[in-house]
Formats: C-alpha cells, structure tokens, sequence
C-alpha cells in the first residue's frame, strides 16, 4: 500500500470514528434530556406554580424539546446519501472496489462533510439543555421561593 493511501485510508477511519463518537455523545444527551424533561413534568405537577415560574419553566421545557429535535435530527439516517452504505448496497462486487479506489478522497470528503453537521447540531443542542436546564433551575426557585 503506497503512502498516499495508507493517508487516505487513516484519514477515511479517522473521520468515521468521529462520527461514531458524535452519534456516541448524542445518544447520551438524548437519554439525559428525556430524563431531565420527565424528571421536570413530575416536579412541576406536585408544585404550585405561580405565573412567572410557569412561563420560565415553560420556556426552559420548549428549549429542551427543542433540543431533543435537534438531536434526533442528527442521529436520523441519510439513505440518500451519495456514499456508505446506500451507494455500496446498488452496486455488484467488483463496482464497490472501483468506487471505493477511485473515490476514497470524495468520500473522506463527504463524511468529513456529514462529521461536521453531526458536531453542530450536537453543539447546538447541548446549548439549548443547558440553557433550558438553567431555566429550569430558575423556574423551580420562582416556584419554592416565591415571586
């Protein structure tokens, strides 16, 4: 194997362990905005909750669905993708070779592409639990404490 390719080929491994990871780390925040969402509605129904703790937490709540959105978007399946798996199942044998030689730079580029989505939207959501968190919080002050 020339140097060329064995680059192209740690490049091509490089990028799809970050997108496992990404996939990795989204899967726990989902889990943990689904906790902290049911965790949230069970406190909230056992509270009296006075207006402004409502619309706080109500608001902290949508930014945690919202959030969930995000996520689920992000781990959702591209079967219209022009490389991996959709690409490789309408192609014989001998085709997957000729692509995968011929094209492992176009691939480490789309995925890198796909990598880069993943991240944001992961990034993104991972502000939107902590903002809805901290509203929460908030919420849950103005409820216990009173205003």
């Amino acid at each position: 194997m020339s140097a060329p390719t064995q680059s192209l080929s740690a490049a091509h491994a490089e990028v799809k362990a970050e997108i496992a990871r990404t996939d990795n780390k989204t899967a726990l925040l989902l889990a943990f905005v689904g906790a902290v969402l049911a965790g949230a509605w069970t406190i909230a129904r056992d509270l009296p909750l006075k207006p402004l703790a409502c619309a706080v937490g109500g608001v902290g709540m949508t930014l945690l669905i919202v959030a969930a959105g995000l996520l689920l978007r992000s781990v959702r399946p591209n079967l219209s993708g022009r490389h991996g798996f959709p690409l490789w199942a309408t192609l014989t044998p001998e085709q997957i070779t000729d692509v995968v030689t011929r094209d492992l730079a176009a691939d480490i580029a789309g995925l890198s592409r796909l990598a880069v989505v993943k991240f944001t939207g992961l990034r993104r959501a991972v502000d939107l639990t902590l903002t809805g968190g901290a509203l929460l919080v908030l919420a849950l002050l103005l409820a216990v404490g009173g205003a």
